[in-house]
């Protein structure tokens, strides 16, 4: 079975998103030579992406107007939305996934394949995490602290207990953390 890996920048108060909506400008707090070398070598682990939809339709519509290396990896890379509403996926490589999310994603996992990886997309992580879907979660702590936003973890995601795997520093300040989920 495929395991599923969450990916997220967050504040170090656990916010991954300001509050607006889409305000993702710690990002740029970590982002940098180190970083980029990263994410392309986590693409390259990357068998689907999953989305819920609204990150799905925020990044479809960043990405595609994007150029250079990155922009080709997510292009690129096939896509899955978690979804209920949505009606076509029109982004490079993607497919819905219609139905109750725990359902879907549990087959999706079930597939051949490398791994699965879900991209921000807080509610259906919370969803993913309630059923115990989620094996990996990789965190890069931006050096900052908001005080306000959209909480990375937030109900009813549950209690979730990990074991660290290990860490890399970035010369920028920022920290990617890798978590395995540990059954207790």
């Amino acid at each position: 079975m495929r395991k599923l890996i969450a990916w997220n920048v967050m504040t170090l108060d656990g916010y991954f998103e300001g509050p607006a909506h889409w305000q993702l400008d710690m990002h740029s707090t970590v982002w940098g030579e180190e970083m980029e070398e990263f994410s392309l070598r986590q693409g390259a682990e990357i068998g689907t992406l999953l989305f819920g939809r609204r990150t799905y339709e925020g990044m479809r519509d960043y990405w595609t107007k994007e150029e250079g290396p990155i922009a080709e990896m997510m292009n690129g890379l096939n896509k899955a939305v978690a979804t209920r509403s949505l009606e076509a996926a029109d982004w490079a490589n993607s497919r819905l996934l219609k139905g109750e999310a725990a359902e879907t994603v549990l087959a999706l996992k079930q597939e051949a394949g490398r791994d699965v990886f879900v991209f921000g997309s807080a509610d259906l992580l919370a969803t993913l995490m309630a059923e115990e879907l989620v094996d990996e979660y990789r965190l890069c702590l931006a050096p900052v602290v908001w005080g306000e936003g959209t909480p990375l973890f937030k109900p009813p995601s549950g209690r979730t207990h990990s074991m660290l795997r290990g860490s890399q520093p970035l010369k920028n300040g920022g920290l990617i953390l890798f978590y395995e989920r540990k059954s207790v």
